[in-house]
């Protein structure tokens, strides 16, 4: 495992969720030079480093570990066939720079030697905000970049159990998270490969035909029928998030934000990402000439507050398996926060 030639390639697709990433990486999953489990979403794990204190410490570090092989095991797809050894990991990874990235991505490269793969990718999209120490650590590290209309992909964060309930709020993150990605594009070209998801819809074979070139990894005909994937079929019915991705793109889902997102939403979305819209090719259904203001965002945070209480109590009712598995990581995290507080 010190022998970085035997790792596989380590990829990480940006910037932000519910952009179509299960979507592609299913369907990527069927080579089997290529691994992607469930992602560990690091980013809600990430305001409880600085708890751990001195990485420097074996005992901290080994704690770091464990704690993070008991996140994937907290999460709600657990990786198929795959066994974490924390010593395992440990001594792999000891003599190398300490930090929480270390650890993750030795927790997917030793899942990804175990299922054969030559590269491996974390979806974790949020981690886009690290590429730079990323690339310190991993010199051969790559990005898939997927670029969703800011109003279909908004439309759908409102009404899922992650980010924020309000559609201004939403709009700030998704501009943030893709002037990142941009900005990654723009210094590193060669490790960033940018796909629009609306161009897979249309022509999913020639958009997974691109990413498997970037990846270097063959492009399979099995990709094109997703029903066949294990995978898709079971997460498929663990979260009304995931339902469609056991079946074939849905074209209509194209413009579905038009039947749910009010005018005004809608402009408040193309006049926030009115540059990025430009860059990918959007076109736009208003003057996009609403500019937000503080009082805006001080009621979009009031809002929000409400809005996200009554998403859980909805989730729970309409959904109770979903509710039950996402409360669980949110109680383990929860768990590992008090254990830190208390010097443990």
């Amino acid at each position: 495992m010190n022998n970085k030639n035997k790792r596989p390639k380590p990829v990480l697709m940006t910037p932000i969720r519910r952009c179509g990433s299960h979507a592609l990486r299913l369907r990527l999953n069927f080579s089997p030079k290529f691994y992607s489990p469930y992602p560990l979403h690091l980013v809600d794990f990430m305001p409880l480093l600085e708890l751990y204190g001195d990485l420097a410490d074996d005992f901290t570090y080994f704690q770091l570990v464990i704690d993070l092989v008991g996140l994937q095991n907290a999460t709600m797809v657990k990786w198929q066939n795959v066994a974490l050894e924390p010593v395992a990991i440990f001594e792999s990874i000891k003599d190398r720079p300490r930090c929480v990235h270390t650890v993750a991505w030795e927790m997917l490269f030793q899942a990804g030697q175990q299922h054969g793969a030559k590269v491996v990718m974390d979806k974790s999209l949020d981690n886009v905000y690290y590429a730079e120490e990323l690339i310190s650590l991993f010199e051969d590290i790559k990005f898939l970049n997927v670029v969703r209309d800011p109003r279909a992909q908004i439309h759908s964060i409102n009404r899922a159990i992650i980010h924020e309930f309000d559609t201004v709020l939403n709009a700030i993150t998704w501009v943030k998270a893709h002037e990142t990605a941009m900005a990654l594009a723009e210094k590193y070209p060669e490790r960033v490969l940018t796909i629009r998801y609306e161009d897979f819809l249309t022509h999913q074979e020639g958009v997974l035909r691109q990413i498997c070139q970037f990846l270097e990894i063959e492009f399979l005909d099995s990709m094109l029928d997703v029903s066949q994937s294990s995978e898709a079929q079971e997460i498929a019915v663990l979260s009304a998030l995931w339902s469609t991705n056991s079946s074939p793109p849905i074209l209509a889902n194209i413009d579905k934000f038009k039947q749910d997102l009010s005018d005004a939403e809608i402009e408040i979305i193309e006049s926030v990402a009115k540059p990025i819209m430009d860059s990918y090719g959007y076109e736009f259904m208003t003057q996009a000439g609403i500019k937000v203001t503080e009082e805006m965002l001080t009621v979009a945070r009031e809002l929000n507050s409400q809005k996200r209480e009554k998403a859980w109590m909805d989730l729970r009712e309409k959904d109770p398996r979903d509710y039950q598995l996402r409360k669980f990581r949110s109680d383990y995290l929860g768990m590992l926060k008090q254990r830190l507080l208390a010097g443990g």
